[in-house]
């Protein structure tokens, strides 16, 4: 049901190194780069979004799901993340709050973002 998300950053390539690295654990790449816009999906079009922060003081904390197909995907992109210094909010476990299969970890993203890999695939 999501068509496309954008976020704003204070800092484009710092952000861009993340994603990057990040995205390409669970099979997302840069799709389309405008310099300061940076496109991230599968391809043939990008679904997620970065921009220079150009709204707003201070700053508004977004949740970011990105859907991984295996577990192994989910330890991947938190250790993609914590290889770029993310701040690790929450471990690869089983969430049953959720869903029975719902297994995610949840990092800090270079803007304060709490982003997330999530499989909903049983083990």
């Amino acid at each position: 049901m999501l068509d496309h998300l954008a976020i704003q950053c204070a800092d484009v390539p710092t952000s861009t190194a993340f994603y990057d690295a990040v995205l390409a654990t669970i099979g997302g790449s840069r799709i389309m780069d405008f310099g300061s816009v940076i496109g991230y999906g599968v391809p043939p079009m990008p679904d997620f979004w970065l921009n220079p922060r150009a709204t707003g003081e201070g700053f508004r904390e977004s949740h970011i799901a990105f859907a991984a197909p295996s577990r192994s995907q989910v330890h991947a992109f938190l250790a993609a993340a914590v290889a770029h210094g993310a701040e690790v909010l929450h471990e690869a476990r089983v969430w049953p709050e959720y869903h029975p299969n719902y297994y995610g970890a949840f990092v800090r993203d270079p803007d304060g973002n709490n982003v997330e890999a999530v499989c909903h695939a049983p083990e």
